[in-house]
């Protein structure tokens, strides 16, 4: 009854309230089905692991598929602590009467705390699931050794450390801590052939850094960088065994209790909510649910340029961004579109605002840096398509290809590989599609080079270059006003009522000119609040 109710809070706590971290994990890997992928994957130590994890985590792509895989691994995690901590119970010498209390109700109600640990951890958005999958190898093996306990043996070991630190990394260390707490003395020697394995990892793998090959080149995404709960966890584990082995009376009251504060404390403190907020407003970008983008942000507001620019295209594509930007936060020139930053996530709202502008070339260019800046050197799915995209927009078909050949060993990125290859080559189609067609013919049609301080000159002229593309107008009026140019404001109004499209005067245009007018000091506007906070204006 305990597990079942586990996996439906986990997979309904990932599924609803966290379907974002699911669609961030998984736009951070591309799950071949190729031998060179394997091969690729499990050269490494804990290989096996990080490739399990990787299949895994492609699921994400669907978020309730997800959660349930989720779901599954915390319960089996679960029933894995149960399992040894009952073994462990029934070799201690203790009382009758304890025999029933701790292979019942205490050492059930305790098997959850690493369980609930994982779910704190993985607030952390660089842990990887590959971390998990090894912590459930590692249990799994010392399961199993209990076969050859039985029969009084312990040379097993001597190959089951080995093999498990190829497949699982350096977790292999918990099978070794376990199978001390199992038969104490009997395996003193095993921490040598750990370490023995720890040594030719180091001598083996010396592009590595030292830190990364000792504890984990896949657990973590960021280089030599760890969560400080990757370290308690085995110690949590071994703790529990050990309390069950050597304790001689558990109470299950206790462990509830406990269980409730960690819970609290994994929602509480374990998930920083302007982080994930981000995260959430980018996968609803992702998915061009526009109207959500909007509903969240004014329920919840993030002093960020990246949420601003999540929230501006999203006003952009429901041609509310005239009326409304300055009803919300506005972090300054970056607010529409960042500038370069050489990270994997800061520019992806910036990237995915190209892209529906119609800058192709500025799209892909920021999204193969985006692809390039992944700390562990993965490809992304959703990166390598929006890069296949931009290279069928622009009619290099033989570059689309290549990545489209990628995307066909993927699960979830296959069909639309095998859909976008009929376009290859033949421009017609291309100019029929209802998106990829449109971005052609409001694109720009000459190439050249451009800085960052120039981005409104390029709003312009991209618009002037076809007067059907009303974001590139939105976003080139809404960037006069963020740097303050108000003389070039005035001077294009005309653009706004001769093209625009609206009946009706924008009410954000009017409160800026309002503004204007009054210099700045119309406590009412909208606009005049941004030009005293962020332009210094008195």
């Amino acid at each position: 009854m305990g597990s079942t109710l586990l996996g439906v809070l986990v997979f309904l706590f990932w599924w609803l309230w966290f379907p974002q971290a699911l669609s961030f994990h998984e736009q951070y890997q591309l799950f071949l089905f190729s031998a060179d992928y394997f091969c690729q994957r499990v050269a490494l130590p804990g290989g096996l692991a990080d490739y399990v994890s990787e299949f895994l985590v492609q699921f994400y792509y669907v978020p309730w598929l997800g959660a349930l895989v989720l779901a599954l691994l915390l319960v089996l995690l679960q029933q894995c602590v149960w399992h040894l901590m009952n073994q462990a119970a029934e070799a201690g010498i203790i009382a009758k009467d304890g025999i029933t209390i701790k292979t019942g109700m205490a050492t059930h109600v305790a098997s959850f705390v690493p369980s609930i640990l994982v779910v704190w951890m993985m607030g952390d958005e660089s842990v990887l699931l590959s971390y998990i999958v090894a912590l459930l190898m590692a249990l799994w093996a010392a399961i199993v050794a209990r076969w050859w306990d039985g029969c009084r043996l312990s040379w097993p070991d001597l190959f089951v450390v080995p093999l498990l630190y190829y497949l699982a990394g350096p977790l292999a260390w918990l099978y070794v801590l376990l199978r001390l707490v199992a038969v104490g003395k009997r395996a003193l020697w095993l921490p040598v052939v750990a370490l023995a394995c720890q040594l030719t990892a180091y001598s083996l793998l010396p592009q590595w850094p030292a830190k990364m090959v000792a504890c984990g080149l896949n657990y973590y995404r960021t280089p030599e960088f760890y969560s400080h709960l990757q370290w308690v966890m085995p110690l949590v584990i071994v703790l529990l065994v050990a309390i069950a082995r050597f304790v001689k009376k558990l109470h299950p009251a206790a462990w509830a209790c406990l269980l409730v504060v960690l819970a609290c404390g994994a929602v509480g403190f374990g998930y920083d909510t302007d982080k994930w907020e981000l995260i959430r407003q980018d996968w609803l970008v992702r998915n061009e649910r526009w109207a959500d983008v909007i509903s969240r942000a004014a329920k919840h507001e993030v002093h960020d340029a990246f949420w601003c620019n999540c929230v501006n295209l999203a006003l952009a594509k429901e041609r509310r961004l005239a009326d409304s930007m300055f009803d919300f936060y506005q972090s300054g020139e970056d607010a529409l579109l960042m500038p370069m930053h050489r990270d994997m996530v800061s520019n992806i709202p910036t990237a995915e605002a190209f892209w529906h502008l119609g800058m192709v070339n500025s799209a892909r260019r920021y999204t193969s840096d985006l692809q390039e800046a992944i700390l562990n050197a993965r490809k992304s799915g959703r990166f390598t398509k929006r890069i296949a995209e931009c290279h069928i927009v622009n009619g290099q078909y033989a570059l689309a290809a290549k990545h489209l050949a990628l995307l066909r060993q993927s699960l979830f990125y296959r069909l639309w590989a095998h859909e976008a290859e009929q376009l290859l080559y033949r421009d017609g189609q291309v100019d029929r599609h209802p998106l990829y067609g449109h971005l052609r013919q409001v694109r720009y049609k000459d190439d050249f080079l451009y800085s960052y301080p120039e981005i409104d000159k390029m709003l312009g002229l991209l618009f002037v270059g076809n007067h059907s593309n009303t974001i590139a107008l939105d976003y080139f009026m809404g960037q006069l006003l963020l740097k303050g140019d108000v003389q070039a404001f005035m001077q294009y109004m005309s653009w706004v009522q001769q093209y625009g499209g609206y009946q009706f005067m924008p009410r954000g245009y009017q409160d800026a000119l309002r503004c204007i007018q009054s210099h700045g000091q119309d406590q009412q506007s909208a606009y005049g609040r941004y030009v005293r906070t962020k332009m210094g204006v008195n």
